[in-house]
This record gives C-alpha cells, structure tokens and sequence, in this order.
C-alpha cells in the first residue's frame, strides 16, 4: 500500500485572504497551498524534483534549457507561493543563487514556517513587491527571471506595463530568460496585450500553453517567454511535447499572429488580468 500523509491541515490569515496547507494523502511530506480556495502551488519536501502543476513543469523546463544541466544559475523569483520552483532549482542545480521576492508577508511566515528550507539550499526570501524589488535589483544580476506573481487569480496589473518588462529586462544578463506564468481565455485580450508589450522590449519570444487554450476552448495558463537571445524552442517543444497534459510552444510568425493589432501597456493603461471562470481552478 502507499503512504498516507497523516499530517492535518493547516488554515491562517494572510495579507491575501485565507491561506491553506492541505496535505496530499498520498505523498508523506507533500502539500497543496490555496488561497481563498485558489490553488497557488504544491511541493513535496521529500522529492522537490515532483511537480504536480502542469504551468510549474513548464517553467521547470525553461530552467532545465537554460544552462547546461547540473549548471548553477543566478534566479530572480517573483512571487512565492510555497517556494517549488526554487526548491527545484536546489535539487536539480546546486550552487544556485536564488532570490525570492514575496509581497505578502503572512504567507511567507506561513511557508517559511511550515514547509522549512535547508540551510544550504542558496535560497533568500524577501517580503516585497515584485516590481519594486526588481527596479532596484543590481543590472545584470540574473540568468532567469521567474514572475509567478497572482493577487488571488489575477496577475497585478503593475507587473504586466512596458515600465515593469523594462526593468525586468535591466536585471536580466544578455542571455537571460524571462519566464511569467499568466491566465487568460479567448480572445486573449490580456495574453495579447504581454505579449506587444514584451515584443517592445525584448528580441525573442515564445509562449507556451496546451493546444485547447491556445484553440480558447478553455481559460488557462500559459507561459510567456523573453529573451534577447535566441530561444532554445525545440527542445522546450520536445519536453512539453512529452508532459502528461502536452503543451505547445509557439513563435515565430505564430506569435505576430496573435499578437496582431494589440498595443504594448503603458502604467496608465495596465489591469490585471481577467478573473478566472467559476471553478477555471478552485479546489474544495
């Protein structure tokens, strides 16, 4: 028989809302964080390399191409969540440097608290905002810069202007990646309008997210990618290609496609992004 998580819920009050640790029956050491009932990530203290969320094996492959493997990175996390993704830059690359930036100091308390680091992990958490922390981040500091950063479900609208993709740039060395996490549905106004705004800003782009999002059969998630050097696009294809819920990674003439007529956002223009459907991703 498998293991059974006896381990019980843990439910606080933070900045956001309510946040809650709900652990997986199935995995010993392994638990989901929600807010207000959002889920935001899942990590498996035992086996940090275990990625349960489609959008985060996503990401974990553009860290995975970014270097040669077992490579050190210097990473830029904006947003926390329960620190997956840096838990994973740890295991899978160690000798990295990673700063993670979190706005809501309650939930950082709670993670930090909860789902502990180790010691040797090259992981500093920061309670801060995202696009404060990177205007003022040392230029040239970073090889990937993740932005995982939601209000709830919304992306903040001060992280999605030409204002916020410059700074991120500055940050970035000249063969760094920009990776954010963003939701939308059809007709993309949002996804659309990142994607002229990062297109004034950096050289190379791509996105990738599964064919049903992509056909606006469905609202979900989908990564854009910024680089100003050339992306290694086939073999993020080959590795998404092979994921349980296959993903596409689209560039090129695809993109200027979608992007067609949107206009790149200024900070007088910016909203976040739209509010997911009833149930797009609440959980019980």
């Amino acid at each position: 028989m498998g293991r059974v998580n006896e381990q019980i819920p843990v439910l606080r009050a933070v900045d956001g809302g309510t946040a809650k640790l709900m652990p997986d029956v199935d995995r010993e050491r392994a638990w989901l964080l929600t807010v207000d009932g959002a889920p935001q990530s899942y990590v498996d203290l035992d086996e940090p390399t275990h990625l349960e969320f489609e959008y985060a094996r996503r990401l974990a492959h553009v860290l995975d191409v970014a270097a040669e493997e077992g490579a050190p990175l210097d990473v830029l996390h904006l947003g926390g969540g329960a620190l997956t993704l840096p838990r994973y830059v740890a295991a899978t690359r160690p000798g990295s440097r990673q700063e993670v930036v979190e706005v809501d100091r309650g939930l950082l308390a709670l993670v930090t608290e909860e789902l502990p680091l180790s010691e040797d992990a090259g992981i500093s958490v920061h309670a801060a905002d995202a696009r404060a922390w990177t205007q003022a981040a040392p230029a040239d500091s970073a090889d990937v810069l993740i932005a995982d950063v939601f209000g709830g479900s919304r992306v903040p609208a001060h992280l999605t202007s030409l204002a916020y993709a410059r700074a991120a740039e500055r940050v970035l060395r000249p063969a760094g990646i920009y990776a954010a996490n963003l939701a939308d549905g059809a007709p993309f106004t949002f996804l659309r309008s990142q994607l002229a705004t990062f297109a004034e800003v950096f050289a190379e782009l791509a996105l990738i997210a599964e064919p049903s999002v992509l056909r606006g059969r469905r609202f979900g998630n989908a990564v854009l990618l910024a680089s100003q050097a050339p992306l290694d696009t086939s073999a993020l294809a080959r590795r998404t290609a092979a994921d349980a819920f296959p993903a596409r990674v689209e560039h090129g003439r695809a993109l200027v496609r979608l992007i067609g007529d949107a206009a790149a956002v200024e900070d007088d223009d910016a909203v976040a992004s739209p509010e997911p459907p009833d149930g797009a991703f609440s959980v019980g």
